[in-house]
């Protein structure tokens, strides 16, 4: 197994290698740095904004070759991910919005795994009846629920009900109150805060782990192995659970490991409505001020994402599949 991890993490790992530095030549062809300087007033001149650039090593005048080997060398040397046009470290924008789009992404994925699949069961052990015409239509609504109206309606309720109240029962912005101290206090306040966005990206997100994960167990809860569990005196929902469900959660695993790098930095809208400074609003940011360093950086967060994910959906099939593990 170590062996088998070993080789997989090889491979992706050269994998990184390849789409980052793809991602900083086609970064420096379709970004410029030196927008961020022309709309100072007072004006400056090329000179005064490539020799401003030349801190950040992002000078159009020098080859980009050049920039590319030092660059690459900072990485190497110092895990030196380099500096935004305006002078922000990387690594420290980097660092930080990690953990704040973890306390999201973690969460909500969780949810919205246990709430999918369990969902999935029971509406697929319950064709056609009440509660699986119910729960597919909630499941299709979320589905394309865009998520700019999730956030937003979350918002609305919330507010709504702080009113109510006469005083905030949940935040609707930011990730911690402002003027909290010390560890347990500052842990509490991020998760209270942490509660309406999870919701929001939990409701958009679990219903194609609800969708996917029915009809996966609708091919497989009438196979031959369910029903000869079942003549061997298990009842049917012990047959669907230790059986059916075992061999149809296996494409539901693989879904989940790679929708993780593309919560992470799809985030967007969700972070910007209850402003949460995590990855996704890094990643529009970098964009906007066309920061070729962190764009990068971002997009080799993303591929090790991809990999972790693949690695970990490798070992949860090997887990669930015995036929597997023996070849």
């Amino acid at each position: 197994m170590l062996r088998y991890i070993a080789r997989k993490a090889v491979g992706w790992f050269l994998m990184i290698v390849v789409a980052t530095n793809l991602t900083y030549f086609l970064a420096n062809a379709f970004l410029k740095p030196a927008s961020n300087y022309t709309a100072l007033r007072p004006p400056r001149t090329p000179a005064e904004i490539n020799h401003a650039l030349s801190l950040y090593n992002l000078n159009p005048d020098k080859p980009l070759m050049d920039r590319w080997w030092d660059w690459i060398t900072g990485i190497v040397a110092h895990w030196d991910w380099g500096r935004s046009p305006t002078g922000g470290s990387v690594n420290g924008e980097v660092s930080y919005r990690i953990i704040v789009s973890g306390e999201l992404v973690i969460a909500s994925t969780v949810l919205a795994v246990v709430i999918g699949i369990g969902l999935g069961v029971y509406t697929a052990s319950r064709q056609y009846k009440a509660g699986d015409r119910v729960w597919q239509g909630v499941s299709l609504l979320s589905f394309n629920t865009p998520p700019a109206v999730a956030s937003l309606a979350v918002v609305a309720l919330m507010t709504a009900l702080n009113q109510k109240l006469g005083h905030t029962l949940l935040a609707v912005a930011g990730a911690q109150d402002p003027n909290v101290s010390g560890f347990w206090e500052t842990l509490g306040s991020r998760a209270t805060h942490a509660i309406l966005p999870t919701i929001s990206l939990t409701f958009i997100s679990y219903a194609g782990y609800h969708l996917l994960q029915r009809s996966l167990l609708l091919d497989n809860i009438n196979a031959d192995y369910v029903r000869t569990a079942r003549s061997k005196g298990l009842t049917r929902q012990q047959a669907i659970y230790r059986h059916g469900l075992r061999t149809s959660v296996i494409p539901v695993a693989t879904q989940v490991a790679f929708a993780m790098p593309a919560l992470f930095t799809g985030a967007v809208i969700t972070e910007t409505v209850f402003a949460w400074n995590g990855m996704g609003a890094y990643f529009s940011t970098t964009i906007g001020k066309n920061d070729v360093h962190g764009v990068v950086a971002v997009a080799a967060f993303g591929a090790l994402m991809t990999a972790v994910g693949a690695i970990l959906s490798d070992l949860v099939i090997v887990a669930l599949d015995p036929r597997i593990r023996v070849s």
